[in-house]
């Protein structure tokens, strides 16, 4: 995988090689220079068919548009993964919280209805095969 994005970065350097190159032989355009700014009309068509060759190998890529949002803002995109994941580990602490109040509630409750209910009680713990005693 990882050399499929190696030559798609090289196609995209050199590509922008070309563009900066190019933008060179606009800046100073003279009549006499059509040949060259030709020739690197011709570089920049060759070179997005050859970024469009490697759209293909990478097809089953998929980025989260908040990516290119970062990207936008002139962001780092590298603080969206870590921003994702500090999301990810609080809403887990969150889970993790909900889940002991959960198991105490449990043992209230069967503490409770053994209280009330000690018979019918004894029977849900032979059936759980848990020990009946309270």
């Amino acid at each position: 995988m990882a050399e499929k994005f190696d030559s798609l970065e090289e196609r995209l350097e050199k590509f922008l090689e070309n563009l900066r190159q190019l933008g060179i032989v606009v800046g100073e355009f003279q009549p006499s220079s059509q040949a060259g700014l030709t020739q690197k009309l011709n570089f920049m068509v060759t070179g997005l068919q050859d970024v469009d060759k490697c759209r293909q190998q990478l097809h089953d890529i998929s980025v989260p548009l908040e990516v290119f949002e970062y990207i936008d803002q002139g962001r780092n995109p590298q603080l969206y993964t870590k921003e994702c994941l500090e999301r990810a580990l609080a809403k887990n602490e969150q889970v993790k919280g909900k889940i002991v109040t959960m198991k105490k509630f449990k043992s209230l409750l069967i503490q409770e209805l053994t209280k009330m209910f000690p018979e019918d009680m004894a029977k849900y713990k032979a059936v759980r095969g848990e020990d009946p005693s309270p």
